[in-house]
């Protein structure tokens, strides 16, 4: 028969405990943790060696189809190669359309480089984390007893018990037991984290993690295959990364330029027909992939690998591409109060008897409702109560009746002995009042709110008898990002559930734009559905399974890998150190993602403008004189400029992979100015860029005699 595990709270410091934290698992994912925090070096040889053999598998046009742009690259190597064969046996024009060839099939090396660079970084991570991912021994409850099998024969609703020292075999929930689980294989932190049954933050334990000390009997809610570990794999490793949106639209925008080129290249022959010129269709090939976006299609499908990567080597786990890119879109943040801009662990710092009651009674009040609280705030109400003189009998009778804490009530408490004793929200303990509320409770209330508190109603049979008064801090630091955010043009919205005056309080210290004070979890959902409304992008965190329809309904919902399965289940990002304040850095990292496209597409499309205006001039001078006038950059000779903008165009690419992965430095700003930047330095830039490169390349390739 299987003993129920024990509900005790173990000691993370005993000798059972320590001997686990010595086991060869521990250490195994000690090394694990030391790996996440550290990450993988992108050019280390393994990186580089696997990015340079994908970049070689990819020019199999079934794999390049998805990138027009480097599709007719490649059609245009092989049209080379053609060419480059018939001249090989006899024909003029053999050299020069060698080295076309060479640089042409570079050029396309070279952009799947930066994506295969970009996959072989995912790759590595996941090998990390796939190490975790074993097939272990799981105890299944069978009826009475248990049994043995493996961690591949777990269905979603079977039941586990998972002991001291032991791998938890999948994702679950739990649901009796307490135990300390190490983590470092998934959140990258050693520390040991609480986890027991009937909380939101602490009842979900995840499969690969280790049972530092203590016992727990889990509810298995993920069938193999699909456990979150699974899941965070596919996306590290980018197999289940589709293209977003906004990629799609840049991708059907570069086959529109890739098309109208296209069209200018295939006007030249008949032009130079006309004048009593010949173009070799190597140099039209040529002419074609210097002046298509070849740069932005070679590095389009990086920037995004790249930016998923650097949410993940953030420690939050991006279930889809488009929510990165929704994050970079967000005007509007959902906040919580507690935990997010405040610390969050309200503690009581005085109980206040109002209406004529004793201190006593009111001290009663608060520890007799606080005897099966076991949040931080209930124990240290019921500490404070001690403390200064409430009696510690009676304790809580088997034979009471706990009123746990609901959002839509507000209250907590115990019916014991005939007695109720209630502490909540004070509208909320109003409302359940049998009598009026006390005419000096309302002074202790503004006093407790105007101070940044939150006021507790304490009551006795439904009749008011104190307040309490729960101190929380603001997190240092919190103004100035919100001044960030405004200066983005993100507009902030606080949620809390404490009363107006608090809310108001807590707001205006934190920097907040507006608030919800009193909100009941209904609220949250309402909220967001108005600010979408209003054409707004909303993001916001939560953990909790009434949190779940909030964050499913936010443009980006981020729960925290502390809560629920239903939170995660929901969301579309999981914050995996469970920290809510992150969803600002996250923001930042979208943005940082969306900027850095936009300013390699905008460095592509002016390099292109700057190329068809260099190297039309300096190739078909000769035929048109007219055009002289234009060939300001006198390069040597026609097959010069030609070979000079080959060699540039498959040059930059390289040169814009560190960018392209990095990502462009992000500063908060208005997009305007964010606008003016860019365009200043990679618009400007792009079009001086291949006038100096391919003049440097032209006297270089003249000097040592290449044409």
């Amino acid at each position: 028969m299987t003993d129920p595990p024990n509900n005790k709270k173990p000691d993370p410091a005993s000798p059972a405990a320590t001997a686990v934290r010595r086991s060869p698992e521990a250490r195994e994912m000690k090394k694990l943790a030391t790996t996440r925090k550290s990450g993988i070096k992108l050019w280390s040889v393994p990186i580089m060696r696997r990015a340079a053999v994908q970049s070689l598998i990819k020019l199999n046009p079934k794999k390049l189809y998805t990138n027009p742009v480097m599709l007719v690259v490649e059609i245009g190597a092989v049209i080379s190669s053609v060419v480059l064969l018939q001249q090989l046996f006899g024909g003029d024009g053999f050299r020069f359309t060698l080295q076309i060839t060479i640089w042409l099939w570079f050029t396309v090396i070279f952009g799947n480089f930066a994506e295969s660079l970009a996959e072989a970084r995912g790759k590595a991570q996941a090998d990390t984390l796939r190490a975790t991912k074993k097939d272990s021994p799981a105890r299944r409850v069978k009826g009475l007893g248990e049994e043995m099998v493996s961690s591949l024969s777990l269905r979603n609703g079977d039941f586990v018990i998972i002991k001291e020292g032991e791998v938890v075999p999948i994702d679950g929930e739990v649901v009796g037991g307490v135990a300390y689980v190490n983590e470092a294989a998934i959140t990258g932190e050693s520390a040991p984290v609480l986890k027991e049954p009937g909380t939101d933050t602490r009842s979900t334990v995840t499969g690969g993690t280790l049972v530092a000390t203590g016992m727990l009997r889990v509810r298995v809610t993920a069938d193999p295959g699909s456990t979150f570990l699974d899941r965070m794999i596919a996306m590290v490793e980018g197999s289940a990364r589709r293209k977003t949106p906004n990629e799609i639209a840049l991708t059907i925008l570069l086959a529109g330029l890739t098309i109208v080129f296209t069209l200018v290249v295939i006007t030249i022959q008949p032009f130079a027909d006309y004048a009593g010129d010949e173009v070799s269709v190597a140099i039209l090939a040529a002419l074609l992939v210097c002046l298509i976006p070849t740069t932005i299609g070679g590095l389009l499908s990086a920037v995004g690998i790249a930016g998923m990567d650097r949410l993940t080597r953030f420690n939050v786990l991006a279930l889809s591409g488009r929510a990165i890119e929704s994050a970079g879109d967000v005007d509007t943040l959902l906040l919580d109060k507690t935990g997010t801009i405040t610390y969050g662990n309200r503690l009581a710092a005085e109980i206040i008897p109002v209406g004529g009651n004793q201190k006593l009674v009111a001290l009663i009040a608060a520890r007799m409702s606080s005897l099966a609280d076991e949040t931080p705030e209930g124990r240290s109400l019921l500490q404070l109560a001690e403390q200064v003189g409430a009696p510690t009998t009676p304790t809580l009778s088997p034979t009471a009746d706990v009123i746990k804490f609901d959002p839509r009530t507000r209250v907590s408490g115990v019916i014991q002995d005939g007695r109720y004793y209630i502490k909540g929200a004070v509208d909320a303990v109003i409302s359940l009042s049998n009598e009026r509320a006390p005419e000096d409770m309302q002074q202790h209330v503004t006093r407790i709110s105007s101070e940044g508190g939150t006021p507790l109603a304490l009551a006795i049979d439904k009749r008011i008898v104190g307040v309490a008064y729960l101190k929380d801090t603001v997190k240092p630091g919190m103004r100035e990002r919100f001044d960030e955010f405004r200066k983005m043009g993100i507009k902030t919205i606080m949620l809390t559930g404490d009363n107006t005056l608090t809310a108001a309080t807590i707001a205006k210290e934190a920097g907040v734009d507006t608030y919800v004070a009193e909100a009941k979890p209904e609220d949250k959902i309402r909220v967001i559905k108005e600010q979408q409304r209003q054409g707004h992008m909303v993001a916001m965190t939560g953990d909790g399974t009434n949190d779940a329809p909030a964050l499913a309904q936010a443009d980006v919902g981020m729960a925290m890998n502390s809560g629920t399965a239903a939170a995660k289940e929901a969301a579309n990002m999981v914050d995996l150190d469970s920290n809510p304040t992150k969803l600002i850095e996250v923001v930042s990292i979208g943005k940082q993602l969306l900027i850095t496209r936009g300013a390699i597409t905008t460095f592509s499309i002016a390099n292109d403008v700057a190329k068809y205006f260099a190297i039309i001039p300096a190739a078909f001078a000769a035929t048109y004189p007219a055009l002289d006038k234009l060939d300001f950059m006198k390069l040597d000779s026609a097959e010069s400029a030609i070979l000079s903008a080959v060699i540039f165009n498959a040059l930059i690419i390289v040169a814009l992979i560190p960018l392209a992965l990095r990502g462009v430095g992000y500063r908060p700003a208005p997009a305007s100015q964010l606008l003016a930047r860019n365009l200043l330095i990679y618009g400007v830039g792009g079009l001086i860029t291949p006038f100096l490169g391919m003049k440097a390349i032209d006297l270089l390739i003249t000097a040592i005699g290449l044409v």
